[in-house]
């Protein structure tokens, strides 16, 4: 028998899995979010081949969520992670080189496996393990909030790292030293991901998010398959991920329609970062306060309606600070969508047993944007450079809020009185919730 883990332990445990659950993505994506233009100049990318590099990503990740469920219900947390991010950050070593398209297609396809069958799954279950029974919603806000603070401390660090590396007059900055400030940003979110994998292995105990006894992943595999309700909650990922992926483009934004220079704009998306901790947190409140599918069904509105506004303002007609107001409202909209959308493995009656399995299924369908989104949102804005191109894709935003308002409304239909059960006896007899530690 297990010892219930102390105060301190169980801190230590969701520190780590928050700081893990970010640096995880760094190399992968923050570079793109927050150094957008100089990686595009550095690179030589478009918008289009940058999109297709993603989708590179995207598809080997597809590939990977499912059966990476299926490992999370089997294997505890603490090697899993610990392997996925030392082999993530050897990949930033070979970012930093600035390799041609065809190499960083065969890393983005290297960190699609890194990155998610190995982490994803097990990082998910062992919040959920973490959080208990009652307490769903502050557990995956404080990850989702977390991971945001995380975000944006390191992103901050690095923009200082990166403005220090550029000439006073960024304007008059060769290729050269654009390559070269943009390679120390990835080395040192590389050494930053290696530190992570080394305190997973030391401050992650060894038994935790260990599968249940008799439990089969694969039998769990099948049982998910087969429920509605896990489906719907994938469709809500996929919208609210949408929302999220949109948020990197958000720089270029700022630089090609509100006029900010490549640092000003770094520093944009960085302020921005800074309410993913309040809007996750604060969603996940009003989630165990409320239910989740409200503190969702509210987000998606809000993003809705900014985005909405975005795609019909332009600077020469709304005043800039309203135009940041409502961008600075989507993204605490995006954020608390995050910091929610995983507590309905709770609402939804998920047995315990199958955690690994949902996650895997709502992820495989709940991110496949991480295929199509950047490819799409390449050519959007590519057709129509400038304020007309970011007006399509603001309007893209949220038409894709509205889909989620409308996912969710299924979600509730579901358990709506009187409906069929969400999942079968057998499978909910096959449910336990392990004892919290308090």
């Amino acid at each position: 028998m297990n010892r219930p883990e102390s105060s301190s332990a169980r801190l230590a445990t969701i520190v780590t899995l928050i700081v893990a659950g970010e640096m995880i993505f760094a190399l992968p994506f923050h570079t793109a979010r927050y150094f957008r233009v100089t990686l595009l100049e550095a690179f030589g990318f478009s918008n289009t081949l940058l999109g297709d590099l993603f989708a590179a990503y995207g598809v080997v990740a597809f590939l990977s969520y499912f059966p990476g469920g299926a490992l999370a219900d089997r294997f505890p947390a603490r090697g899993l992670l610990t392997a996925s991010l030392l082999a993530t950050a050897a990949g930033g070593v070979a970012m930093a080189t600035i390799p041609n398209a065809a190499g960083m297609g065969m890393l983005y396809a290297f960190w699609g496996v890194a990155t998610i069958l190995l982490f994803w799954g097990a990082l998910i279950r062992a919040t959920r393990e973490w959080g208990g029974s009652g307490t769903q919603g502050m557990a995956f806000g404080l990850l989702e909030g977390g991971r945001g603070l995380v975000a944006a401390l390191a992103a901050l660090l690095m923009a200082s790292i990166f403005a220090a590396s550029m000439p006073d007059v960024v304007e008059s900055a060769s290729d050269a030293e654009r390559r070269s400030a943009l390679s120390r940003v990835i080395l040192a979110y590389s050494a930053l991901t290696a530190l992570t994998g080394v305190a997973a292995w030391l401050l992650i105990p060894g038994d935790h998010g260990r599968r249940a006894p008799g439990a089969s992943p694969l039998a769990g595999m099948r049982a998910v398959l087969s429920r509605p309700v896990v489906w719907a909650q994938a469709g809500v990922v996929a919208c609210a991920y949408c929302g999220f992926k949109g948020l990197d483009n958000y720089a270029l934004y700022a630089n090609e329609v509100l006029g900010m220079d490549e640092v000003e704009a770094a520093f944009f998306s960085t302020w921005g970062a800074f309410l993913r901790p309040v809007a996750a947190i604060a969603a996940g409140l009003l989630a165990d306060r409320f239910t989740a599918k409200r503190a969702i069904s509210g987000a998606f509105v809000a993003m809705l309606a900014s985005c909405g506004a975005v795609s019909l303002f332009a600077p020469s007609s709304q005043p800039v600070s309203a135009i940041v107001a409502m961008l600075f409202v989507s993204y605490a909209a995006v954020y608390a969508l995050r910091g929610v959308y995983f507590a309905l493995l709770e609402e939804n009656e998920t047995p315990r047993h199958v955690t690994g399995a949902a996650v895997g299924l709502v992820s495989v369908i709940g991110f496949t944007p991480e295929i199509f989104f950047a490819p799409i949102t390449g050519r959007i804005l590519d057709a129509s450079p400038g304020l007309a191109g970011f007006q399509h894709y603001f309007l893209f935003l949220a038409t894709v809020a509205a889909a989620g308002l409308l996912l969710t409304a299924a979600v509730v239909y579901l358990h709506r009185p009187g409906g069929p059960p969400l999942w079968p006896t057998r499978a909910r007899a096959g449910s336990h919730t392990p004892a919290r530690a308090e």
